[in-house]
């Protein structure tokens, strides 16, 4: 198994993993033609995606899902409350994820959904497991549930949200209401609690850790690199930042 980030940031968001003849791509906050792009750049041809899941309706993650799924004709799957928001248009197979029901297998893929507290409707992110080895896509969530501690810590890779500094977020140029969203309980990880989520695990079992979704006005690749590496120095040569306007390498799990 491996992944690559397409892309990561409040612009657009897409993941794409790889088991076997399996290959499928997590959001698709692209344009159909900017994801062909960004896939062309990784030598993958959009028409031989088996699945495109869905995390929640933000533009972000859902912006090019229709588009893409009825050009290539790729199955989708998402859970009722996303399905409710009406953001993908027709689609030609649809297949509803209920996150309390558990793991579900997409040929030789299983696949873990899990709820986590977003302001969406009905928000889940994921864990992937083939050949032994756990790969877990963990963004967009405000806070850290025990549940979720329960999947984070039997991954092997962790692609982890890390959406903005504390200061600068408090002195940037958002007003206090939206402030208040991005730093709630339903709005994104802080990197001091992305660090706090990874002081929880047995780090030491990471093979590679991916930081995603940072802001573009409240963070920097700089400032997540020292919170985390300050309280974590072993993941110095492990820990790669996802970038917003390019695609990642490839990363085995």
């Amino acid at each position: 198994m491996r992944f690559a980030s397409l892309g990561s940031g409040s612009k657009g968001n897409a993941t794409l993993i790889e088991a076997g003849d399996v290959r499928v791509l997590v959001d698709c906050g692209f344009a159909a033609k900017e994801l062909e792009k960004r896939l062309a750049e990784l030598a993958v041809d959009p028409a031989t995606l088996t699945a495109i899941l869905v995390t929640h309706e933000h533009g972000d993650h859902i912006r090019g899902v229709g588009p893409v799924a009825r050009r290539y004709q790729v199955p989708v799957w998402m859970t009722a409350g996303t399905l409710k928001t009406d953001r993908c248009g027709q689609l030609s197979e649809l297949n509803l994820i209920n996150c309390h029901a558990g793991n579900f297998t997409i040929g030789g893929l299983e696949v873990t959904p899990f709820p986590v507290p977003h302001d969406a409707r009905e928000p889940c992110q994921f864990s992937f497991v083939h050949g032994g080895r756990c790969f877990t896509l963990l963004t967009d969530l405000g806070q850290v549930t025990p549940h979720i501690m329960q999947e984070v810590a039997r991954c092997d890779v962790l692609l982890l949200e890390c959406n903005h500094d504390l200061d600068m977020l408090a002195n940037g140029p958002y007003p206090p209401r939206l402030q208040a969203r991005v730093s709630g309980t339903f709005g994104h990880l802080s990197n001091c609690q992305a660090t706090e989520l990874l002081l929880q695990i047995e780090s030491s079992k990471l093979s590679h850790l991916v930081v995603a979704h940072l802001s573009q006005q409240n963070n920097s690749p700089e400032r997540v690199r020292e919170t985390i590496l300050k309280s974590l120095p072993e993941l110095g040569d492990r820990l790669t930042v996802a970038q917003q306007n390019g695609v990642s390498e490839w990363f085995e799990c």
